[in-house]
């Protein structure tokens, strides 16, 4: 326990440039306590006392806001950032090197029975906010963006935002980042698209009218074109 408590406060010196010395994670961190105690809650839900585990985990939620079921699986160097709403479900199973910020949610649908909560693959960076619903599975560094519901399996290497959650990205081999400002956003594309292509077909219009000679089609799209100025 000293060697897995010691990794994951050199977890949290590595990510967070907030963080000044060990002595200040070990006792301002919620994640890191959310962490510790779902460790001593998980213990004892393998065998068999259920009720203790929840006792502890129900505890921990009080004191950090963030709510993990005993019986989630979770790895190793595991960053919960803030922690401030963050829910992890019973199945829910985290691989390694993940990090999950403020009010991201591994829930199920309220259909499934037996595994009915996300599989997380190493390295995957869930954004604030962000919704990851049902048995599905996020392959290995796969970002999700801020406030992203994410509903379906996501491969290996990819970045999501919206909701639904879209697959904008694939990243190209090197350790992912969730940079929030460079995220694509799927929707406006769409819209200046939509934009450009009417754009183009007034154009288009207005010069067939002038090549049949039509005056009356010439004055309309001239008048239109004054009112949008």
């Amino acid at each position: 326990m000293t060697s897995i408590l010691r990794e994951d406060i050199a977890t949290v010196l590595a990510r967070d440039p907030a963080a000044r010395s060990r002595l200040e994670v070990l006792l301002c961190y919620p994640g890191l306590k959310a962490l510790r105690a779902h460790r001593r809650a998980h213990w004892l839900y393998l065998r068999g006392h259920t009720l203790l585990a929840r006792l502890v985990s129900e505890r921990c939620r009080r004191r950090t806001g963030i709510d993990i079921h005993p019986g989630a699986i979770i790895g190793r160097r595991v960053f919960i950032d803030h922690g401030a709403g963050v829910v992890i479900g019973e199945t829910s199973e985290i691989g390694n090197d993940v990090t999950l910020y403020q009010g991201a949610t591994l829930g199920g649908t309220g259909k499934d029975h037996g595994k009915r909560h996300p599989t997380v693959g190493d390295g995957v960076i869930i954004g604030a906010g962000a919704k990851v619903l049902g048995p599905i599975t996020l392959g290995r560094n796969v970002k999700v963006g801020a406030g992203a519901i994410v509903l379906r399996s996501v491969p290996e290497g990819c970045t999501v935002v919206g909701n639904p959650g879209r697959i904008v990205r694939r990243m190209d081999g090197s350790r992912p980042t969730l940079d929030h400002n460079n995220l694509p956003d799927p929707m406006l594309e769409r819209m200046e698209s939509l934009y450009n292509r009417l754009t183009e077909l007034e154009t288009r219009l207005k010069r067939c009218a002038c090549q049949t000679g039509c005056d009356t089609c010439s004055s309309q799209q001239s008048s239109d074109y004054q009112k949008e100025e």
